[in-house]
């Protein structure tokens, strides 16, 4: 082997979107189930109030709006939006601090997001997480039976233009089965499997 082929792959941010409905969350579950290495992910910062189940820095970086402010103007952030008068957003030294010592970071987002990581970190990977058909998107978000007929409207809506945009990203891995989808995101986040850390992203 050569000494170009064996040199290890520099590992870095892999950034997984997709609809909502799609399974993001499922296929991110399943890679956890069968870890066997590490790779680290993401810990969005918000303005929200914490819930009761919530651990600060595990699920989320929870700070107040001028704090937020305060590092969004000074450059601090991979990306960042304002959902239902709360910020969210990607810290970008906690990126670079994992990518620095060779940890993979795995960050999963909405589309708006991975346009503003794109254009800030533009040698990232970006894997658009599709369905196998419109139709069974629809049926997915139909079935979850949560949510009233307007919201349903409005999810579809925003899939459509979500689903429109996969040629921006540079792999589109088809949910068709979790197990699967899992496998191959797997292989498109390094050579062995890997384990995901309790934190969560939103």
């Amino acid at each position: 082997m050569s000494s170009e082929r064996a040199r290890p792959v520099k590992p870095r941010l892999t950034v997984l979107s997709g609809p909502s409905g799609v399974g993001k969350d499922a296929v991110i579950e399943a890679i956890r189930a069968r870890a066997s290495s590490s790779i680290w992910l993401s810990v969005s910062m918000t303005t929200r109030p914490k819930r009761d189940y919530e651990t600060d820095h595990q699920h989320y970086h929870f700070v107040d709006r001028h704090t937020f402010e305060r590092e969004a103007r000074l450059g601090n952030m991979l990306e960042w939006a304002e959902f239902a008068g709360n910020l969210y957003g990607t810290p970008r030294s906690a990126v670079d601090q994992h990518l620095a010592l060779g940890v993979p970071v795995l960050l999963k987002i909405d589309l708006q997001g991975a346009r503003q990581v794109k254009a800030a970190m533009p040698e990232a990977q970006f894997v658009f997480l599709a369905p196998p058909s419109v139709e069974e998107l629809r049926r997915r978000l139909v079935g979850r039976g949560t949510e009233d007929e307007e919201t349903i409207a409005a999810r579809l809506t925003h899939a459509d233009e979500e689903l429109a945009a996969q040629g921006e990203f540079d792999v589109v891995v088809v949910n068709d089965a979790i197990e699967r989808a899992a496998d191959e995101l797997i292989g498109l986040l390094g050579s062995h499997p890997i384990s995901l850390g309790r934190e969560a992203v939103h």
